[in-house]
């Protein structure tokens, strides 16, 4: 969080595995073997991109200057059968509570809800075979490898969702804030106008040698499931939390309207956070307004099944009891199940043999992952390279595909970053 309050709970990265090493081509050359078979390696595997949850970070802020990461290439193969140096993996540090979706296709990835937690978000291209992997019968001396794989790369939106036991929420300016601040060592923005707070607060609060962490989350208004006041993106920061306890601003005209439609806002942003316990409690005891309206107020949240507490969170009355209410809820109430240690990314089945073929300006273009990961890993360079990528053009169907779809000699193909003239 800067001086000025702004809280960076959401950020856009690129990510990127790096990629695999290339295949090697080479052939033995010892003393009394006059022809020596081929000894090209593989190239290393590349590294895979983690991103794991810390505890010591709390905002997305290290996203603003930096926001692409790739790791690193894999060594190339070489001669003597040796093989590549498989390249590190790069581990990003994102806060503990953050969900991480995929930025184009809006697929959540993982939820990183505990320190040390680990989701792989683009993993690594394996290495190119030597040449020593192309040998046959028929062809004991190929002068053909591959290169390496290119990594997996993807965009990805970040959300951060503070981890908290219990939520204070309630209309601005109902002392929110100052409650935090009696109760634990947090220190928020206090001031008399609403909108003092703009960004989420934690604190940790003891109560008979018990503790759970409180949250003061910016004031709610009509409207903020629909992002009025920013509401949508303070709203999500309760969703984890175990109990709410809902702050009633004791000067305000009409604390029970103030009630009813910070419950409405709360239903019309998820009807689980709507269900979650709550503990009500009306502050600002220490103001006469508050002290005349209290009886009609308890009155009301009763029929509504709500027994309410009056506290003054300024001069500490009532405070006490209710934290201890607040406890002995959060002991009824079973946490969460932890989540687990290595979240699965789940993505759907793809035919990487299946391919299409579009018409593209004056070009030809041929989509398909098997084709297109060929394409990337051929050496165009060397001649059993291109006839081994014909012999599978041949063999997917691909050539015959493009000449019915009225491909011509000397036409333009592109597939991948590969540009071939078709013959």
């Amino acid at each position: 969080m800067s001086e000025k309050g702004i809280f960076f709970d959401e950020a856009k990265i690129h990510v990127r595995g790096g990629d695999g090493g290339n295949g090697c081509v080479a052939f033995r050359r010892e003393k009394f073997v006059p022809f020596g078979g081929p000894s090209g390696g593989y190239g290393g595997r590349g590294g895979d991109v983690y991103l794991v949850a810390s505890g010591h970070l709390n905002t997305l802020i290290h996203f603003q200057n930096k926001t692409r990461y790739h790791a690193e290439r894999g060594e190339h193969g070489r001669g003597k059968d040796q093989v590549g140096k498989s390249a590190d993996d790069l581990l990003v540090e994102v806060p503990t509570g953050t969900v991480v979706y995929d930025a184009g296709t809006g697929e959540t990835v993982a939820d990183l809800t505990a320190d040390g937690q680990k989701a792989l978000v683009a993993r690594g291209g394996r290495g190119g075979r030597g040449n020593a992997s192309f040998a046959t019968p028929t062809n004991q001396a190929p002068r053909v490898a591959e290169k390496g794989e290119p990594g997996e790369e993807k965009s990805l939106r970040l959300e951060l969702r503070l981890i908290a036991d219990v939520g204070i929420v309630g209309a601005p300016n109902a002392g929110k804030s100052t409650l935090l601040s009696v109760v634990s060592a947090a220190r928020p923005k206090i001031a008399d106008y609403p909108f003092t707070t703009l960004i989420p607060n934690l604190g940790v609060v003891e109560v008979d040698r018990r503790t759970f962490v409180l949250a003061d989350i910016p004031g709610l208004i009509e409207g903020a499931h629909m992002g009025v006041g920013l509401g949508d993106k303070f709203l999500r920061h309760i969703q984890r939390t175990r109990v709410l306890v809902h702050l009633l601003d004791g000067a305000s005209p009409d604390p029970l309207a103030d009630f009813k439609a910070i419950n409405e806002e709360l239903a019309l942003f998820s009807p689980d956070l709507a269900k979650k316990p709550q503990i009500v409690a009306l502050n600002k005891m220490d103001l006469p307004q508050a002290r005349e309206t209290w009886p009609k107020v308890a009155r009301s949240l009763k029929k509504q099944g709500h027994d309410a507490l009056a506290i003054s969170a300024a001069t500490g009355e009532g405070v006490q009891a209710l934290l201890r209410r607040v406890a002995a809820l959060l002991q009824e109430i079973p946490k969460e199940p932890a989540a687990v240690p290595e979240p699965k990314v789940f993505r759907p089945k793809m035919d990487e043999e299946a391919f299409e073929i579009l018409r593209e300006g004056g070009h030809w273009r041929v989509r398909g992952v098997k084709i297109e990961r060929t394409a990337a890993m051929t050496n165009w360079d060397l001649d059993e390279g291109v006839l081994r990528f014909q012999r599978m053009l041949d063999g997917m169907g691909i050539t015959d595909a493009l000449r019915e779809a009225g491909a011509k000699s000397g036409d333009t193909v592109v597939i991948g970053e590969a540009v071939l003239e078709w013959q």
